[in-house]
């Protein structure tokens, strides 16, 4: 979402990071030029202006000026002070001492509310904290039964009541269920409209009175861009959420949303939706989002996310076979599959420091995927660990089952037979006798 913050950001440090002084008067050229990145991506107006204001105070100081690396200086205030508006530190969320814990999501219709009930619900069922739904948007069309069908998906069970119902009424005695079925949260589905009413909010302080919530979510679309911020501001207002969650954080929005909404509202970004899937929800951390944008890379969420994918026994497995050289088509299926539950490769090349710099302009081909995945599959089990036997004939009906051309299949034959060559040089170095340590493997 910060690909176009990002660019503009590099573009701006990458003179000043190589000079060895540094001006009050190149000091507010640079600031300018941030200034009107923030206000390109959709920052509110205010927000950006106190941001430079912070960061100008600072970036005067004798210890920048006098700095053997100022413009590396400049650029550390900078991410502390991101930091410092997307929230400091990750706010997770708040779980009562006496079960269920109450999850209220709040916004308007379209957010993406449904859903983000869901991939919650999964993310405690994951945890070991048995959830319940609870569908009460009786206004929507089809929105309980998009809930049931979701529930359905990850076996989690959603209390709902019939066409016509209260929702104040729904939502009480959903958490009195939860209670019976000791259930350890219980999650609130509620109405939103096209846009804030008196009635839509008057419902929703009903239903807070009612169940007194432990946590109020208030779920925003980033492609609102600052009519999000807004509409949070007069959310917040009425109903003091605690927190906010972020749908279609992997779009192409200018990101003001994110850097605007914490500081508008006061309250912490908990979750960010990066995809469709259940599982695509992520906890928000202010720290490596500000690393992001700054083109530094988030090293700790791609580990994250292999450990979620890779398991354990699997990469000791795999460190054996990359040790032996014994590494086979079905192992490389194995990686590939992992890999491409991580997430988007766009997504993913984000996270690597300095790489999506040197993919600038480049395109990531995600069809290359499929297709390598494809030839893997139209092998037989035989052809997929003993690739010496691919003659001339079995080539050919490798590519008429995966609907490539023998030519495909000689390139990725050939680029396999490389690798597998060089694992066995590595294995017989010197360097390779050691122990080689596979990420993940303990």
């Amino acid at each position: 979402m910060f690909n176009r913050l990002s660019e503009r950001f590099d573009d701006i440090f990458r003179s000043l990071r190589g000079q060895g002084r540094i001006t009050e008067r190149n000091i507010d050229e640079t600031l300018r030029e941030v200034r009107r990145s923030l206000l390109e991506a959709d920052v509110n107006f205010k927000v950006a202006k106190g941001f430079i204001l912070r960061v100008k105070e600072q970036a005067l100081g004798q210890d920048v000026l006098k700095s053997l690396t100022p413009g590396q200086q400049l650029v550390k205030i900078v991410h502390d002070e991101l930091v410092g508006l997307l929230g400091g530190s990750n706010s997770p969320l708040k779980l009562a001492d006496l079960p269920p814990t109450v999850i209220m999501l709040v916004g308007l219709q379209g957010c993406g509310k449904t859903t983000i009930a869901a991939k919650l619900a999964s993310q405690f069922k994951e945890k070991g904290r048995p959830p319940l739904l609870v569908a009460a948007d009786m206004y929507r069309p089809a929105a309980v039964e998009q809930l049931q069908t979701l529930g359905t998906s990850i076996e989690v069970p959603v209390f709902s009541q019939p066409a016509g119902s209260d929702p104040v009424e729904i939502c009480r005695l959903g958490v009195d269920e939860a209670r019976k079925t000791n259930r350890s949260v219980v999650i609130l589905d509620t109405a939103g409209r096209l846009s804030i009413d008196e009635e839509m909010m008057h419902e929703l302080d009903r239903i807070l009175q009612a169940t007194s919530p432990h946590e109020i979510l208030f779920v925003a679309d980033c492609m609102q861009g600052q009519d999000a911020v807004e509409t949070a501001g007069r959310f917040y207002e009425r109903l003091a959420f605690s927190g906010c969650v972020l749908t279609k954080f992997d779009s192409d929005a200018r990101g003001g949303a994110a850097l605007s909404i914490r500081e508008v509202t006061g309250q912490p970004i908990k979750f960010v939706g990066t995809g469709e899937k259940v599982g695509d929800l992520e906890p928000f951390h202010p720290d490596r989002m500000a690393s992001r944008i700054l083109g530094m890379g988030d090293i700790l969420s791609l580990v994250e996310r292999a450990e979620q994918v890779i398991e354990r026994d699997k990469a000791q497995e795999m460190e054996e076979k990359l040790r032996t050289a014994s590494f086979t088509f079905e192992d490389f299926l194995d990686q590939l599959q992992a890999v491409r539950r991580m997430g988007p490769l766009e997504q993913l090349m984000g996270m690597i420091p300095g790489a999506g710099k040197a993919m600038k302009g480049m395109q990531v081909d995600e069809g290359a995927f499929s297709q390598v995945e494809a030839i893997i599959r139209s092998m037989t089990r035989q052809e997929r660990v003993q690739p010496k036997i691919l003659n001339g004939s079995r080539r050919k009906r490798i590519a008429r089952g995966s609907g490539t051309s023998v030519q495909d299949v000689n390139q990725l034959v050939k680029q396999f037979q490389m690798m597998q060559k060089m694992m066995k040089q590595m294995s017989r170095s010197k360097g390779g006798r050691k122990k080689m340590k596979m990420p993940f493997a303990g």
